[in-house]
């Protein structure tokens, strides 16, 4: 049965919304970033200090690929996996929802300690994401089968907009 992957740029609600998305449809929830450090006993950053972005994106790929393999849930996806060409491709099988937003929301969204803990927002986190926009709209664009734009709605709000378009279990 097919899951429910959420993607987006960091900040972009995937985590709060994946959380609220399953609990109104009776699904576990899965955050991806999670899977990969309780995997690998290594927090995010750690992995991208010891195996450069590449290494991280293989592990990354490997943990999706196996959580898409199983039973149906609501899966959120880190920022970057769908740069990943077989996590794109691993997705065709699944309901792929692009939370959109634009980056001045998700430097508003983004507290200093959250900018501090992730590595691609090291030099400033508003022209990082301003750049991670362009790079990788494409890539949101191509995967997803439905895309929500979240700026100026609530969590909540987003639930219900996903609830009322996604396949019942």
């Amino acid at each position: 049965m097919a899951s429910i992957v959420l993607i987006g740029l960091m900040g972009a609600g995937k985590t709060t919304v994946g959380r609220r998305l399953a609990a109104h449809l009776g699904l576990p929830c899965v955050d991806s970033d999670v899977a990969i450090e309780e995997r690998t006993a290594r927090t995010v950053p750690e992995l991208f200090a010891e195996h450069g972005e590449d290494g991280f994106r293989r592990i990354e790929s490997s943990v999706i690929a196996d959580l898409l393999a199983g039973d149906r849930v609501v899966l959120s996806l880190g920022g970057g996996a769908v740069t990943t060409p077989a996590v794109r491709s691993g997705l065709d099988d699944h309901e792929v929802v692009w939370l959109r937003a634009r980056p001045a929301t998700l430097v508003d969204r983004l507290g200093s300690d959250e900018v501090a803990a992730r590595p691609l927002l090291a030099g400033g986190a508003a022209a990082a994401l301003e750049r991670l926009d362009v790079e990788r709209a494409p890539y949101h664009r191509a995967v997803a089968t439905l895309t929500v734009d979240v700026d100026e709605l609530g969590p909540d709000e987003v639930v219900e907009h996903i609830a009322a378009a996604v396949t019942p279990a």
